[in-house]
């Protein structure tokens, strides 16, 4: 399962990186960064404002890892839509990084024969599931990551199949994906797991989270695509 551990991830290089992408050629700022990180550890340093904007301008081989450009860009994303939890934004770095990798999203866990591509499918599964078993507890925190993933990083997907097919609209994945991670917080291995808090907050500011991925997506991963609807997003 998913858990919030990209901090946990970033090495010496990592931090090296980020003072020299805020520094920006100046060794006197370099050492000044070098030092916070040194007297208050790594949070500061991470949360410093125009680090995103720094990685984002960096041109030389030296390139941030994933688990670094995953977590600062949401954590910045997040901070800009008001939203501070750590625990939170470390929850959904791991989130992007794990369901970018090949068909991850798709399925319960990366050895999982099962494949799911449609909300109702999880929600149709969940109905009559024995609700204490560790299967139920993975397809109700995939309904809330599933949700979060397609609807957050793929609105415009979302926003075509509705408007050409009548596919479900983006207020039904914030519902579906507030009600997975709110069942998932509920459960029994969610506490085992030192989850419930992520899961309960990740419910509660559902709708925040997606649209905090909307600006994600439209800002980091797709700024050079023009659509309707990111036209619309953006006003």
């Amino acid at each position: 399962m998913i858990l919030a551990n990209v901090r946990g991830r970033l090495r010496a290089q990592d931090f090296r990186l980020i003072a020299l992408a805020l520094a920006r050629g100046d060794a006197v700022r370099r050492a000044r960064y070098e030092r916070l990180l040194l007297e208050q550890g790594p949070d500061p340093l991470l949360d410093e404002p125009g680090l995103l904007e720094a990685l984002l301008l960096i041109r030389s081989l030296v390139v941030p890892s994933a688990a670094l450009f995953a977590y600062v860009a949401v954590r910045h994303t997040l901070l800009a839509s008001g939203v501070t939890d750590r625990e939170l934004a470390d929850y959904l770095a791991a989130l992007v990084l794990e369901f970018g990798d090949h068909d991850r999203h798709a399925r319960l866990r990366r050895a999982d024969d099962q494949t799911y591509r449609y909300l109702v499918d999880m929600v149709g599964e969940l109905t009559g599931m024995d609700d204490t078993g560790e299967r139920g507890f993975l397809l109700r925190v995939h309904l809330g990551n599933y949700s979060l993933w397609l609807a957050g990083l793929f609105p415009d997907y979302v926003e075509s199949r509705h408007s050409r097919q009548g596919g479900p609209d983006l207020p039904y994945y914030d519902e579906l994906g507030r009600q997975g991670y709110r069942l998932a917080a509920e459960h029994r291995l969610a506490a085992r797991f030192g989850v419930a808090d992520i899961y309960r907050t990740a419910a509660q500011r559902f709708p925040t989270l997606r649209v905090a991925f909307n600006r994600l997506s439209d800002r980091v991963f797709f700024p050079h695509v023009a659509t309707q609807e990111k036209i619309l997003r953006n006003l």
